[in-house]
């Protein structure tokens, strides 16, 4: 039987992001911990994993440790439902003595700290490290403007307006404007030079440009291509591309737009799971390919993250880039996940205490008197349904991320 060729860095691609699933877990529980404690509330144990108790160490009134299943953790906190017994000198601790907002607050402390994680990780990759971006700098200046159709420039064809103008490659374009319109001074991002060349067919466009240090102005006539039928300006230049570290606001800027469009990519996602099951199960069982775009498994992202880091066809700083997306993005959409009103998630438990705050400020209205929180061990038929179809997804998923994993290519 030949042995199998396991790639070291694959290894430690998987490794890696296990390591960061786990910190993302104790990240969670940490918010919960914190708001719990900073509002009064007692918490007896602090967990990362579940099933038999592999090591802990206790500090003041909480014990914190490592169990052997490493799929979860969780933060105890004393009186989370009315029938659970409680001391008497820690019934004012409990968690449901606390106020409607205060519980919100503990509740939805876990799910806020991913997508403060999530933020973090994407401002340090945009600014700290870097990230591959257009650059305003010309690397090649083409010859002609080839029609639909065309490979080469033909002999007799006009040269382009950048080549007859003078730029060269090297060049920096600083900044664009029509003819006749005031130089603004501030130096212009490439897709909006890209957007006011295709937006001018036909007509001028003044170039500033820096030209080994001196700033120089063009002026280059706007030459216009038709594809499909659809025509837009184009001058015959290639851009460069290189590494880009941004400054503090803009990495904060583009970081904030990262959380938002994966945020709103997540709720698109989530609204839209029921409906790829059926597809998932055909992938699965049926022995098609599977969609990159559809529902991929813990397993199947970890895979994907090993097959990255050792993926010859990426460098070291591309291999980073990848992981550090990928770990965001995965906390945002936890973060959203958990969010969801249903029991047994965070989401769920803030569900019943805003009914809870909606009954007492009815009896509160009415004069009286304050009701009984909601017994949330009373919805527990319901919370088992809720576990068993999720049990039930993550155990498909699992199948089709061993038997039909997700291929990127790399």
């Amino acid at each position: 039987m030949p042995a199998m060729n396991i790639d070291p860095w694959s290894v430690v691609g998987v490794l890696a992001f296990v390591v960061a699933l786990l910190i993302s877990v104790m990240i969670h529980e940490a918010g919960h911990y914190l708001t719990a404690k900073r509002f009064g509330m007692k918490v007896t144990e602090f967990f990362l994993g579940f099933g038999a108790r592999i090591w802990s160490f206790r500090r003041g009134e909480t014990e914190f440790g490592i169990k052997a299943i490493p799929a979860g953790g969780y933060c105890k906190i004393v009186g989370m439902a009315p029938g659970e017994e409680v001391a008497p000198e820690d019934q004012h601790r409990r968690f449901l003595s606390g106020t409607v907002p205060q519980r919100l607050i503990v509740l939805g402390a876990g799910s806020f700290l991913h997508f403060v994680l999530g933020f973090i990780l994407v401002l340090i990759l945009f600014s700290g490290i870097g990230t591959v971006r257009a650059l305003n700098t010309v690397e090649e200046v083409v010859p002609c403007i080839l029609t639909q159709g065309q490979s080469e420039c033909a002999p007799s064809a006009p040269r382009s307006p950048a080549l007859s103008a003078g730029l060269l490659a090297g060049d920096e374009i600083i900044s664009v404007r029509s003819v006749g319109a005031q130089s603004e001074g501030e130096k212009m991002k490439w897709g909006e030079i890209v957007t006011l060349i295709r937006a001018s067919a036909n007509e001028e466009l003044i170039f500033t440009i820096d030209r080994s240090g001196e700033l120089l102005e063009l002026t280059i006539p706007v030459a216009s291509r038709t594809i499909d039928g659809q025509s837009f300006g184009v001058i015959g230049v290639v851009n460069d591309f290189g590494k880009v570290r941004l400054g503090p606001i803009d990495g904060i800027v583009e970081s904030a737009t990262f959380v938002r469009d994966v945020t709103t990519g997540s709720f698109e996602a989530l609204i839209k799971l029921p409906t790829l099951i059926p597809a998932l199960i055909d992938q699965t069982f049926g022995g098609e390919e599977r969609d990159p775009e559809g529902l991929v498994g813990i397993v199947g992202v970890a895979r994907t993250t090993g097959e990255a880091a050792g993926s010859e066809r990426l460098d070291t700083s591309d291999k980073i880039t990848f992981f550090i997306v990928m770990v965001a993005g995965l906390n945002i959409f936890v973060g959203i996940f958990n969010l969801l009103p249903i029991l047994p998630l965070d989401g769920g438990h803030m569900a019943v205490a805003i009914a809870d705050g909606v009954k007492r400020t009815s009896a509160r209205l009415r004069k009286r008197p304050m009701p009984e929180p909601i017994d949330v061990e009373k919805l527990t038929p319901l919370t088992l349904v809720v576990v068993v179809l999720l049990l039930s997804l993550t155990v498909l998923l699992v199948i089709a991320d061993i038997v039909n994993p997700v291929r990127l290519g790399f």
